[in-house]
């Protein structure tokens, strides 16, 4: 509903009601500006209703936020209290997320909105940085009040069916362009005319109402360009958002503020900037000082105008979203956070079993003084400690108070001399702390502060995930390892060398498995299968297919009864996986093999002379599939210097690859390079194949070499 909607339509009483109450608060406590927010009807969300004393623009970020945001108005209503926000530092500590967006020195109250058994929203109201830091009784007590007078009018306006309608914006717009027939106003505007330096006023929402004539020449723009139009929107080499900043804390702080700007080619203006509750007057003039030093160019310790910008926070996120590790984690803080920041050295943190453990660390030269803090208990009075418990973020601007407050902190120096112990919170539970040190004393003003708490936000966030990888990569590869061979035996006229690669999506846990199982007295056997899937079942599964056909190897059966009873056993267990197998009963004695394969790819027989055959010979069908199949055997060459290589079908897989091809570029590289020792020649046929690719298959390898 617009402003232009009838008076009478909008409440019961025939007024705005929830900006006439916004305006009544505001007035009574002397705030500069503030917001109502009311419940959404079918989703705990808040929304804001009505904005007063600023653009609504500031307030974007939360048009609509969550009940469980961390947001003073949503702890205002879950908690039913009053929040109070001292300042600058105490919105940086408590509300690092506001605070990067708004590192500007202002107060804040929010309030509840709720009758004994309803809650309807919430009202924040602010002040400017020079309030106390401690709201007063008498203030608390109007906000108070106010805030329950509305939420009975909303609950009565709810019940007799007329809930609130939209309404304006409480933005003041002052008068400008027209000129009062006073005598005192005329000659007011004359000598404003005539002043030497540039004059210009802005609205609330950074429009230009007025300008003299020495502002249109220093801005370089006739003042009819001027008129209407944003300052940094008319003038273009003002379109920098650090200026519109300046705007945004005058208005915010209720401070003066000031800034210099570079007018091409090579003239600094000053911009200063006189805020009210209606807009700001600007003065502009050269910066002679300014200009001197920009002549004279940038000077050792110069430092940037600003810490991290808006596009580097955003890429920075972006960046922590890919970490894959801790260790992917650690790396990208210290590559891209620790220089962005002026830092000189990172030390990540993480807690487990009531002590902290060493994630990480770069640009220490003794990495002993780092290792102390690894496996210290959290009950120790420390920094680190301190701000892993609390939450709550520690700066310290110089060795003198860093020892002053932890006495035993430093038992050997490490040549810094000022420290950000930052807290890595995610999911409302402390993950771990970031501390940055940096090599010169250094003040670490509420902005800076601000910005750092919300990088420790994202850290902590990136770290979360990444321990919870690194958690499911250890649970998969120790689950693996210990269902497939830890070493391969030796064994008389064989030599043989295997290889596991993980899929690298997925559980990265697979169902391929390979195995040597000696017998005394007789041959040995050499398996490899493959269970379909990769995860957990299918390990599972294939663990116990291993174990089968190590038992019916030992019993003596031959490679057909071998296959047919693990079939059987397949079937038996009711699983609804199938599995492919290759079975060779090995015989380098007489200088042969005897395979029997289920639905197997076949392997690759190398001659001593370099010749390479595919053994593609008769098999039956895959396991788990008949119930009574027949699994024809086969003879194959054994003579001293054959290679045998048994693969899984990871190995020459891969999507838009024909497997035909893949597999004559397989037995090409055997070909040339298959009198290598036996180890360095499955380790060149992975890298090879698919594994050097994206793989959506595991991938298992068994090399049997015949020796003479």
């Amino acid at each position: 509903m617009s402003a232009q909607a009838p008076v009478a339509a909008r409440t019961r009483v025939g007024r705005p009601l929830l900006s006439l109450a916004l305006a009544s608060m505001m007035e009574q406590v002397h705030a500069h500006s503030g917001g109502v927010y009311l419940l959404a009807a079918d989703e705990p969300v808040l929304e804001m209703a009505v904005m007063a004393g600023l653009p609504r623009a500031f307030a974007a970020p939360w048009e609509r936020v969550g009940l469980s945001a961390p947001i003073p108005v949503a702890d205002a209503v879950r908690d039913r209290r009053l929040v109070w926000v001292g300042g600058e530092e105490d919105m940086a500590a408590r509300y690092p997320r506001i605070a990067v967006v708004l590192p500007y020195p202002f107060a804040l109250a929010a309030l509840p909105v709720a009758t004994e058994t309803r809650a309807y929203g919430a009202i924040f109201v602010t002040w400017p940085g020079s309030h106390p830091p401690e709201l007063s009784a008498r203030d608390r007590d109007h906000l108070s009040a106010a805030c329950r007078r509305l939420a009975v009018r909303l609950e009565r306006a709810i019940e007799a069916s007329r809930p609130p309608l939209p309404e304006p914006d409480l933005v003041a717009a002052p008068a400008f362009g027209g000129t009062a027939g006073l005598f005192g106003t005329v000659e007011a505007a004359r000598m404003v005319q005539r002043l030497p330096y540039g004059l210009c006023s802005l609205d609330l929402h950074g429009r230009v109402g007025f300008a003299n004539p020495a502002a249109a020449e220093l801005l370089g723009l006739p003042v009819s360009a001027l008129l209407g139009n944003q300052l940094w929107a008319a003038v273009p080499w003002l379109n920098d958002p650090v200026y519109e900043d300046r705007y945004r804390a005058a208005l915010f702080s209720q401070q003066t503020t000031s800034f210099v700007a570079l007018r091409p080619p090579g003239e600094w203006l000053s911009f200063r900037m006189y805020p009210s509750t209606t807009g700001l007057s600007v003065r502009i003039s050269r910066a002679r000082a300014v200009a001197e030093m920009a002549r004279r160019g940038p000077q050792p310790g110069d430092a940037p105008s600003r810490l991290v910008t808006i596009s580097q926070v955003l890429s920075l996120a972006g960046a922590l979203t890919e970490a894959a590790s801790v260790q992917d984690v650690v790396q990208l803080v210290a590559d891209e956070i620790v220089p962005a920041v002026g830092s000189q050295a990172l030390l990540v943190l993480g807690s487990r079993a009531g002590r902290l453990h060493v994630l990480g660390h770069r640009g220490h030269a003794d990495p002993h003084v780092v290792e102390r803090f690894d496996g210290l208990p959290l009950a120790e009075r420390t920094p680190g400690t301190h701000a892993l418990s609390t939450g709550v973020p520690a700066f310290f601007d110089s060795r003198q108070e860093l020892e002053r407050l932890y006495p035993s902190r430093y038992a050997a120096p490490d040549g810094f001399a000022a420290w950000a112990f930052l807290p890595l919170i995610a999911s409302g539970r402390p993950v771990g702390t970031c501390v940055l040190a940096y090599s010169e004393p250094r003040s670490f003003p509420a902005d800076e502060r601000a910005v750092l708490t919300s990088l420790g936000g994202l850290i902590a966030q990136a770290l979360e995930r990444a321990q919870l990888y690194d958690a499911k990569h250890q649970l998969a590869h120790g689950l693996q390892a210990a269902l497939l061979p830890h070493t391969l035996p030796t064994l008389p006229g064989i030599e043989a060398a295997a290889r596991y690669l993980p899929a690298t999506q997925g559980m990265e846990i697979g169902g391929d498995f390979y195995d040597l199982v000696p017998t005394e007295p007789g041959p040995t056997a050499a398996v490899i299968g493959d269970v379909q899937g990769h995860n957990v079942t299918a390990a599972g599964l294939m663990g116990q297919l291993r174990t089968a056909v190590r038992a019916y190897t030992t019993e003596g059966h031959s490679p057909e009864e071998v296959m047919r009873s693990t079939n059987r056993l397949l079937i038996d267990l009711g699983s609804d996986l199938f599995a492919s197998c290759l079975y060779l009963c090995l015989d380098p004695e007489r200088g042969r093999a005897v395979m029997a394969r289920a639905g197997h790819p076949p392997p690759l027989l190398r001659r001593p002379d370099g010749r390479v055959r595919v053994l593609d010979l008769a098999g039956g069908p895959l396991l788990g599939i008949d119930g009574s199949p027949t699994y024809p055997t086969a003879e194959v060459d054994l003579t001293p210097g054959c290679v045998l290589v048994l693969y899984t079908d990871g190995l020459i897989e891969s999507p838009g690859v024909d497997i035909e091809d893949a597999l004559a570029d397989l037995g090409r590289v055997l070909a040339e390079a298959g009198d290598r020792p036996l180890e360095e020649l499955a380790d060149l046929l992975v890298r090879h194949g698919a594994s050097v690719r994206e793989r959506i298959d595991d991938v298992a390898l068994l090399l049997l070499r015949a020796r003479g």
